[in-house]
């Protein structure tokens, strides 16, 4: 009995590693392929894969989704692809936002953060799709953006960064158009400082959510996050390898597919609980 006892634990345990690995290898390349996208992806494997309470799981995507844009943003600020100056005014607000959403969290139910973190999955597939038609130019953002830019996208960062508390959600599909439509950043600086900035949100909101959860007693799982952010920043890697080999207007229209399927999913596991 205790061999046996012993082989199911040893085997439950090897499931468990093969689920990590194949969940962190799925965000990393989404978000090396289309530089956006794969947050969305965290906070679904870690509640319905891995089986983690819906507060805990928010907190550990936002320290999931930060480590890997920090270990993604490194290459990008070593060629000078960062613009400090968007960061400061996307990135401040953000931080903030998020410090407010994740202070809001403690006030609404685990299944209200999914069934909104749903609503947030199906607007981000509308953006992609949407986007996956056209690929902004590189050359887009050649002059300086105006002052009510540079409030606007204030404004949207303090926006991204609140969604980005309250649900653990990057929200990259958010910033990159924004940096190159309201701060006319070339593409290849969007993506640099849109990571940046998805990276002080995360630290911001997470400190925060831990903050409110040593009051109640709650632990994140640290050995779950540092196997997420290891396997996910070397899948990134892969993913920015692979990203030329396809054209990113099909993978966005596929991956806007795939989040229709898993917002739909999530609405139909959680809206039931709301009313129940």
């Amino acid at each position: 009995d205790l061999e046996r006892a012993a082989c199911r634990v040893g085997r439950k345990g090897r499931q468990r590693v093969l689920k990590i690995v194949a969940g962190a290898l799925v965000i990393g390349i989404t978000l090396g392929l289309l530089g956006s996208g794969g947050s969305t992806l965290t906070l679904p494997v870690l509640v319905y894969v891995l089986g983690h309470d819906e507060k805990i799981a928010v907190a550990e995507s936002l320290a999931i989704v930060g480590g890997i844009a920090f270990s993604s943003v490194i290459p990008f600020a070593r060629a000078k692809l960062v613009r400090w100056r968007s960061v400061i005014f996307f990135g401040i607000p953000g931080m903030l936002g998020a410090y407010l959403g994740a202070w809001l969290a403690r006030f609404v139910s685990g299944t209200f953060q999914l069934s909104l973190f749903a609503v947030i999955m199906l607007v981000s597939a509308v953006v992609m799709f949407r986007s996956g038609g056209r690929e902004l130019r590189e050359d887009d953002g050649a002059s300086e953006p105006p002052w009510r830019s540079l409030i606007a996208m204030a404004l949207q960062g303090l926006g991204v960064g609140t969604l980005a508390g309250l649900i653990g959600v990057g929200g990259g599909f958010l910033i990159v158009p924004a940096l190159v439509i309201l701060g006319r950043l070339p593409m290849r600086h969007a993506v640099g400082t849109s990571l940046t900035v998805i990276f002080m949100m995360c630290v911001s909101g997470f400190l925060k959510h831990i903050a409110v959860m040593q009051a109640t007693a709650e632990r994140v799982d640290w050995r779950t996050i540092a196997a997420f952010v290891a396997v996910g920043s070397a899948g990134s890697l892969v993913g920015r390898r692979l990203g030329g080999r396809f054209s990113q207007q099909r993978l966005r229209r596929i991956f806007a597919c795939f989040l229709v399927l898993m917002g739909l999913y999530v609405l139909a596991r959680e809206v039931p609980k709301l009313f129940g």
